[in-house]
């Protein structure tokens, strides 16, 4: 086993190597331009509408459905900034129901309708992270045009009633869009059982390319496009297709349906949490739903310490934290503050995010490394 253990999984994913394959092939097969009839451009088409199709089959939607994006940010600023601007040309009033704990691809967007005219409700948590549907009901007015929840925090992981959502939007009018960059190739996604209308995919989450992902409109909806120029995407998406991440992408969304019922993840995540709390007993804290939570997702808070200062001292683990220290004062994850974990466990919180190459080994040398490092990481009062 190497020295190094990678345990950040929510933030990137290797490629698969279906996936490199895949793309190895496409750097000097279909080199025509996607949009061009001829013998060069008609391979790279297919190319094309294979990913597509295939990205579909994930998500259960039709091919057409399915728009190619740069990544999870642009697919959350189109379903946004597209869905305002198409009402803004109608001149209707605008309002969004969102969540205190979504990620800044969603956050920053609605803060820039905000400052053109539009009214947009935060709601809160629970302790658990998540939104209560009732909540939700509540927020609702005449003029909401969206509702927009993620699907899982990338933090907590903590998976949102997407479903029961969604009715309570349709009920009141609203479009329903949810971020699920963190839950696509980790957990089922059927965009019509979750009643969606619009769902955003990070390639680079499920062992696809970074720079490439994809949105899902469902049919019948107009958003006005982000970018303007020639009839890409049907008209939805100017610019010709990054055919590389496109096949990419589509290579991973087909080994995902493959991978989906595979429980390993899960066991593991869970083996990791019982070792931890054998070691340190009462002193680690799972943060985050005990059960409606990402297979591959442990975000624990270990009392009295400093997260950031524990993974410094373990330059071989790659895990994350929310948390930080400044000039000798600390700050905690926004979105623990927001769930209401007491400071002294919000401090010492990291997030282990377990993936396909994560063994059993690896989760023991990280407990025997955490337990080596956790009595010099005090946190400061």
């Amino acid at each position: 086993m190497s020295s190094r253990v990678y345990l950040d999984y929510n933030a990137t994913t290797p490629l698969a190597d279906e996936v490199i394959a895949a793309m190895s092939r496409i750097l000097s097969e279909p080199f025509g331009n996607p949009s061009s009839l001829h013998w060069a451009g008609v391979p790279a088409r297919d190319a094309v509408e294979k990913a597509r199709s295939q990205v579909a089959a994930l998500l259960s939607c039709d091919a057409t459905e399915v728009v190619f994006t740069s990544g999870g940010t642009e697919a959350n600023n189109q379903a946004i900034k597209g869905l305002f601007f198409k009402e803004a040309g109608l001149r209707r009033p605008f309002h969004v129901v969102t969540s205190v704990i979504e990620h800044p691809a969603v956050l920053e967007p609605l803060a820039f309708i905000e400052r053109l005219g539009a009214e947009v409700t935060r709601l809160p948590v629970d302790r658990h992270g998540r939104v209560a549907p009732g909540d939700v009901r509540r927020a609702m007015r005449p003029e909401t045009a969206l509702v927009s929840i993620m699907h899982a925090n990338n933090e907590v992981g903590t998976i949102q009633p997407v479903a029961e959502i969604a009715a309570i939007a349709h009920e009141h009018g609203a479009l329903m869009h949810t971020d699920a960059a963190q839950t696509v190739g980790k957990i089922a996604v059927d965009v019509d059982a979750m009643g969606v209308d619009f769902l955003t995919v990070a390639g680079h989450k499920l062992y696809g390319p970074k720079g490439g992902g994809a949105i899902f409109i469902r049919e019948g909806i107009e958003l006005e496009p982000l970018l303007h120029g020639a009839d890409h995407e049907a008209g939805r998406r100017a610019g010709t297709e990054n055919i590389l991440e496109v096949v990419g992408l589509g290579a991973a969304c087909e080994l995902a349906i493959y991978w989906i019922d595979d429980e390993a993840i899960a066991e593991l995540r869970d083996y990791f949490w019982r070792t931890l709390q054998v070691s340190f007993g009462d002193q680690v804290v799972l943060n985050g739903h005990p059960t409606e939570r990402l297979p591959n997702t442990l975000n624990v808070g270990f009392r009295g310490r400093v997260g950031s200062d524990l993974l410094a001292a373990m330059p071989h683990v790659a895990a994350s934290t929310g948390s930080a220290c400044h000039a000798g004062s600390a700050q905690i994850s926004p979105v623990l503050a927001a769930m209401g974990t007491p400071r002294d466990v919000a401090l010492g919180a990291v997030r282990f995010s377990l993936g396909r190459q994560t063994t059993a080994e690896e989760i023991d040398a990280v407990v025997g490394s955490l337990l080596r490092v956790g009595a010099h990481c005090t946190a400061p009062p």
